[in-house]
């Protein structure tokens, strides 16, 4: 029996905080530029040094942090919500839809996921909404696949064809009986899509085609520091080790409620 990831949990709710909740308490500005500062290593002063321009790091950790989380959940949520609907409208009607919805999920399984990123990008100017729009578009096929699978072993139980043969209402079927049947799997996507989108925000940002300037985020900061990194380590390895510990994080949750899943299939067997 696997036990629950209470250091996992901690550490994401403390990263968390630390970009949301700390900046109102630091008197630092992520954006001023200081001449006398530039390229300091970690100190008292400046706890995550500073950067080429003299801006103190550990102010841009948090509101690069901010922008880097916030893509990370609402396009996760996004791509999981239209996994969801396609996959249960898949295993639920079945026949031409299931072929339709099919065929349509391998046309997107088609291309590699990071060089559809990098097509649609390239036609649109980056910003938060946008990035999360493009991300979403490109993550729903896997939760899709999984909802489908699950919706068709969950539409040949019995009370569920008692339940269609009763012609009750499709709507309260799949909000009653799929719903918290599915839910397990839900989750378990959507922790693994927050990671993901994290991922390629930071990759699109690092290439440069990500978020733009003023705005900041964790892909950004590293990119800006690729040009020192010889000199000036800080600079890349405080965002990647962020992205480090979000990602572990929500993969070590994922297992969890991965295991607890089994579990009660096991237990229902």
């Amino acid at each position: 029996m696997r036990r629950f990831p209470y250091v996992s949990v901690f550490i994401l709710v403390s990263i968390f905080v630390f970009c949301f909740l700390f900046p109102y308490l630091y008197d630092k500005s992520p954006y001023v530029l200081n001449p006398d500062t530039i390229l300091l290593p970690p100190s008292f002063s400046h706890l995550f040094g500073t950067d080429r321009l003299g801006r103190d790091l550990f102010a841009r950790m948090m509101q690069g942090g901010q922008i880097s989380l916030i893509i990370g959940v609402l396009s996760a949520l996004i791509a999981s919500l239209v996994g969801l609907i396609v996959g249960v409208s898949s295993g639920y009607f079945k026949g031409i839809v299931d072929k339709g919805i099919v065929v349509m999920i391998d046309l997107f399984l088609t291309f590699p996921t990071f060089f559809l990123l990098l097509a649609l990008i390239s036609y649109v100017n980056a910003s938060v909404f946008v990035l999360v729009l493009v991300i979403s578009v490109t993550g729903w096929m896997g939760m899709a696949r999984m909802i489908r699978s699950e919706s068709f072993a969950i539409s040949y139980k019995p009370f569920i064809k008692i339940l269609k043969i009763a012609k009750v209402n499709p709507l309260k079927i799949l909000f009653k009986y799929y719903a918290p049947l599915i839910a397990p799997i839900f989750f378990i996507s959507f922790t693994f899509g927050v990671s993901g989108a994290i991922l390629a925000e930071s990759g699109l940002s690092f290439l440069g085609i990500g978020i733009t300037p003023p705005q900041i985020s964790w892909g950004t900061i590293i990119s800006e520091g690729k040009e020192v990194i010889d000199i000036a380590w800080w600079l890349s390895f405080f965002p990647g080790l962020f992205i480090f510990f979000v990602t572990f994080t929500l993969v070590n949750i994922s297992d969890y409620l991965q295991s607890k899943t089994n579990e009660k299939e096991a237990l229902s067997a």
